[in-house]
């Protein structure tokens, strides 16, 4: 196998300077390159690896924009003949035909994609754990050696991330559903909040944050992702505005008509499948670590709003021997208090309400 010691990091943004963090601490000797010298001189000071090197690398690893993803390729494979060159650009496809086009050696060259990241960009960013868990997708071509493809996959799990290998079209449609429609949707349910009133913005619970919590993301990326993946996306789009289209029909029935149950036929049968339906993909969702599917019992601890507070229940709950699975937080309007919702496994649930209770916690189903 490619036996890798020293990487290259082209590209110092927050995958870059991340997985610079990361394999600096598994080890291995990690130089970085940026055409920003900011970005490059805030990687390096952070730790993430040293500047200045010029001695061949054995594996790069481009973390560039996917819009220059392949140009950046194609130069580290002219500029390193022995080294396996990677990308982490969220389109694979597209930086795989753009490499074959500028004549790159695709015998080293395997595209990779972690599914990790954040809604904040930039070396200030990184975080050495961001992979920790995470799945890194290994995309090799049909010309990727066998020894390069082993060499990503390698460097991909010591940043702790789990590997799972796709063909590149395959890749990029799994990604469009999972990833790049999500991203347009929560965008377009976050932007209907810009003209609401502030007494309406105040009602905002915690179901608006989940659904808007990546509408924070850098427009100029996904503007880049969306272009690259276009053809993928497009026919997730047209089946999700069949299904919008639908339920539009059946509100559209439904408005006017009250509590009269015998108008709208058929309108409230389309509701009820299309929230059913959710469940249905919800529920397919991996559960922790990539493992199958597991559902959570919920239960509603009160937290005062104080310092501390949140640290105690996690403490009592380690007390009592119960695990955390998820945790979300909300705060009521006007009320000097955060409402915990903690997932455990069910078979624990009427435990953790005993022991919370007798630690004086307030605890509801």
């Amino acid at each position: 196998m490619h036996h890798v010691k020293h990487i290259r990091i082209v590209g110092c943004g927050l995958i870059g300077t991340s997985a610079g963090l990361s394999l600096s601490r598994s080890g291995f000797r990690v130089s970085l390159h940026d055409p920003s010298p900011t970005a490059q001189a805030i990687a390096r000071d952070m730790g993430a690896g040293q500047t200045g090197v010029t001695d061949a690398p054995d594996l790069v690893l481009v973390a560039a924009p996917p819009d220059v993803a392949a140009h950046v390729v194609a130069d580290e494979l002219r500029r390193w003949p022995q080294a396996v060159v990677t990308d982490v650009a969220s389109v694979k496809e597209q930086v795989l035909n753009g490499v074959r086009a500028a004549g790159g050696d695709l015998s080293r060259y395997v595209g990779s994609h972690p599914m990790a990241g954040r809604e904040r960009s930039g070396a200030v960013a990184a975080r050495a754990d961001l992979f920790d868990g995470r799945t890194w997708v290994i995309c090799p071509g049909d010309d990727s050696a066998a020894e390069a493809v082993a060499a990503v996959k390698a460097v991909a799990e010591a940043t702790g991330a789990a590997t799972v290998t796709m063909d590149p079209v395959e890749h990029d449609h799994a990604v469009a559903a999972v990833s790049h429609v999500p991203q347009l949707a929560s965008s377009l349910v976050a932007a209907r909040l810009r003209e609401l009133s502030d007494a309406a913005i105040r009602l905002s619970g915690q179901g608006i944050r989940d659904v808007t919590r990546i509408a924070e993301s850098d427009p100029m990326l996904w503007t880049q992702i969306l272009s690259g993946n276009a053809a993928a996306v497009a026919p997730v789009l047209d089946a999700l505005l069949d299904d919008l289209t639908a339920v539009r029909t059946a509100i559209t029935d439904l408005a006017g008509t009250g509590a009269d149950t015998d108008t709208a036929p058929g309108a409230r049968q389309v509701l009820a499948r299309t929230i059913a339906e959710g469940q249905l993909g919800h529920a397919r969702i991996p559960g922790k670590h990539g493992s199958a599917p597991t559902a959570y019992a919920t239960v509603v601890v009160v937290v005062p709003d104080e310092p501390g507070q949140l640290g105690r229940l996690f403490n009592d709950m380690g007390e009592a021997g119960i695990n955390l699975e998820d945790l979300h937080l909300e705060h009521g309007e006007g009320i000097p208090v955060g409402l915990a919702e903690v997932s455990v496994l069910p078979s624990v649930v009427d435990r953790l309400i005993d022991e919370l209770g007798a630690k004086g916690w307030t605890v509801h189903r």
